[in-house]
């Protein structure tokens, strides 16, 4: 059997990680009526902003009334394809505090980079705006705890996108993992292997491109020259802005390790790793990283590298909960069980279960789930502790590899163990005239 700590874990954090659809909370706070349009405005426009905006625009009954970007450029362009799915012309905006100011704006879609996530996350809740934040939730630990209270304080719908919480196949991988069918699983494997992506060549800073408001683009973020490698995509590979993969790829499939497991917390983390694939290009995060997670009775590997595909099971990403009996492992494609065949705990009579093949509707199950929850008032299938918790434990890894040590995590304190030097990279250090919501 699978070892649980949830109960404890739920009664002393109220985090409802696991099973959400068992626990339907109820969010009090006024929401549309159930046969009322829903008027969205997206704050970030380029890439998983778009691809967000057009999985609204997909569900009936959904407007855009505005776009904000800092690209003007990106702005008129996400404008007219705006205009040609809807016929309307949405109002634009190049500071999302305007478009926070646009009465009948009923929810937010916050796709900035990871480092302007919290700000306008909270100034939504504050003003009575539902959010639909992109992952991870926000850049530092602090930040997410900020996003955590001013969804309870200002009573309202947060929808972190963490899409594979709302893929049927996610869940019934889980399920059959919490079955005991495998028998006891003390190994679990999380990995992204990014082939596609290749060094980013070290290039000289160059002036802001018109139309850009730079300057706010790196809002609460250091001042730093413009440079296109920290611009638009690339910007998650330096730490003023994201984690890197840890952050990207590891909250989705960190999120349901944990949730297979049924166990949320380590008891330690240890991460070692570097630039070994492209040691003298741009990239400050790791291009290459392992991430030991220490539950007592079981330990979770994240393991990531860039340039290469070849990976566990031969998939390039995914989780596999290594079992006495067999093997569950499971990607964006679907989930299979390999049966452990010649070890000494192998089962004759186990059964193989063929792939099991996702919808590839995640996304769209998504925003379907968030619309549904904005008029019944609740928690959709990833709440901000959901969101929260997930982006902790990938900042975890982070930290860990930054330090070059173990680290020993305190949840109820939200702290580390007895270490400054850790506890710094906790908090989140704003520019001027930029400060962390008070909440």
């Amino acid at each position: 059997m699978i070892m649980s700590d949830r109960r404890t874990f739920l009664k002393n954090t109220a985090l409802a990680t696991a099973g959400l659809a068992a626990f339907p909370t109820i969010v009090r706070g006024s929401g549309v009526a159930a046969n009322d349009k829903i008027t969205v405005g997206l704050i970030g426009c380029k890439g998983q902003g778009w691809s967000n905006l057009q999985a609204f625009l997909k569900q009936p009954g959904v407007e855009c009334a505005a776009l904000c970007d800092v690209d003007r450029n990106v702005l008129m362009e996400r404008a007219a394809g705006v205009e040609k799915i809807t016929g309307k012309k949405p109002a634009l905006y190049g500071d999302f505090r305007k478009l926070l100011e646009q009465k009948d704006i009923d929810a937010v879609i916050v796709a900035t980079p990871d480092h302007w996530h919290c700000i306008p996350m909270v100034n939504a809740c504050e003003v009575g705006k539902d959010v639909f934040c992109e992952k991870p939730l926000a850049n530092t630990i602090e930040e997410c705890n900020v996003m955590v209270n001013a969804t309870r304080r200002y009573n309202r719908v947060v929808q972190v996108n963490q899409w594979q919480r709302s893929d049927p196949h996610w869940k019934d991988a889980v399920e059959y993992v919490h079955s005991g069918t495998l028998g006891r699983v003390r190994s679990v494997r999380a990995w992204s292997y990014v082939g596609w992506k290749g060094s980013i060549p070290v290039v000289p800073d160059t002036p802001v491109p018109e139309g850009v408001d730079y300057d706010m683009w790196l809002g609460p973020a250091p001042k730093r020259p413009f440079n296109q490698n920290r611009f638009h995509f690339t910007f998650r590979w330096y730490w003023d802005y994201a984690g890197g993969l840890m952050t990207d790829w590891g909250v989705h499939l960190l999120d349901y390790a944990l949730f297979g497991m049924n166990q949320y917390v380590p008891k330690s983390v240890m991460a070692t790793g570097g630039k070994y694939a492209y040691p003298d290009d741009a990239m400050e995060t790791p291009d290459t990283l392992m991430a030991m997670y220490d539950f007592g009775d079981f330990g979770l590997l994240w393991d990531h590298t860039i340039g290469i595909y070849g990976a566990n099971y031969g998939r390039g990403h995914g989780v596999a909960f290594i079992g006495e009996y067999g093997t569950l492992v499971v990607d964006r494609s679907g989930w299979e069980v390999l049966p452990e065949t010649s070890s000494v705990s192998a089962n004759k009579d186990f059964v193989k279960v063929p792939l099991q093949k996702s919808t590839g509707q995640g996304l769209e199950l998504h925003v379907k789930n968030f619309l549904e929850c904005m008029k019944t008032r609740e928690k959709p299938t990833c709440d901000i502790e959901t969101g929260a918790h997930i982006a902790r434990i990938a900042h975890l890894g982070n930290i860990s590899y930054r330090l070059g040590r173990k680290v020993f995590w305190d949840h109820d304190q939200q702290r580390f163990i007895k270490d400054k030097k850790a506890d710094e990279l906790v908090k989140a250090h704003y520019r001027k005239p930029w400060t962390l919501p008070r909440v």
